[in-house]
């Protein structure tokens, strides 16, 4: 990485939407505000979480911490098209990914090699994503490519989860997100292989609606995995997924209640 790798416009990647037309400090106006969700969500999502964090695994934090900086690195790429700035965009999507996977991930999901072993688990996905960050300067203008190729075995994993899971608001949840995530794909694709065809409709932005549409399925991803894993590790926790502001309104903020008994020995 050189100081030229800093340098406006240095990535080889350049999104649909027009550059600086908004404004002579941002190249894609409408791709760099589109991140907004990923700044002000996690900070909610880390009080709503507070008691899982607390009683049950405090890494989920660490999740939220990431999609803040997914955010951020997302909206300094967008802003600069810079390397640095896309490299750092495709690397966080790469690390917030792999952390959900090895600490929420139900073990019955985990390769026989790994003997149910969380902690070899843990530590061949830090291994694969090592090795991927050093992968990802040799071809920079395919990075993102091959990050699509993550939902992949998502979807595989929420799927298999989906088949067995006995609570019927956990099912809806996961079908509405796999749902806004084949939305969020087909937008990228769009943008990505047939910009010629909505520049001509004057609509270049379908990138932007890929970010808000990939938070709304990214976070509620993370809070399925984050209510499999207690409801298969820690079941006397009696996890409910809840919605906020309002529990019978199915399309507010997702989150995991906590019922430990525990946590009311603590408070008493």
């Amino acid at each position: 990485m050189t100081w030229e790798h800093l340098e406006r416009g240095s990535s080889p990647v350049d999104w649909c939407e027009g550059n600086y037309l908004v404004s002579p400090d941002i190249a894609e106006f409408v791709n760099t505000v589109s991140n907004v969700l990923f700044l002000l969500g996690p900070p909610f999502l880390i009080y709503l979480f507070k008691d899982y964090g607390r009683f049950i695994q405090p890494a989920i934090h660490l999740i939220w911490v990431l999609l803040i900086v997914v955010g951020l690195s997302s909206a300094y790429f967008h802003a600069t098209l810079s390397l640095l700035g896309q490299l750092l965009d495709e690397l966080t999507i790469l690390w917030v990914f792999m952390a959900t996977l090895s600490l929420f991930c139900p073990r019955r999901h985990f390769p026989r090699i790994f003997k149910r072993s969380r902690k070899r688990f843990c530590l061949s996905m830090t291994i694969f994503s090592i090795v991927a960050t050093g992968l990802s300067f040799c071809h920079p203008a395919i990075n993102a490519f091959a990050l699509m190729f993550l939902a992949i075995p998502a979807t595989y994993l929420l799927y298999k989860e989906l088949k067995i899971v006995q609570d019927e608001r956990v099912y809806r949840l996961g079908v509405r997100n796999t749902t806004i995530l084949m939305m969020a794909i087909v937008c990228w694709i769009n943008d990505r292989m047939f910009c010629d065809t909505w520049s001509s409709m004057n609509f270049p932005y379908l990138h932007g609606f890929w970010h808000i549409l990939i938070f709304m399925s990214a976070y509620p991803a993370c809070v399925l995995f984050a209510y499999f894993f207690v409801n298969d590790e820690r079941p006397e926790s009696r996890p409910t997924l809840k919605y906020w502001p309002r529990n019978d309104f199915e399309l507010g903020i997702p989150y995991v209640s906590i019922n430990y008994e525990k946590k009311f020995d603590d408070a008493i």
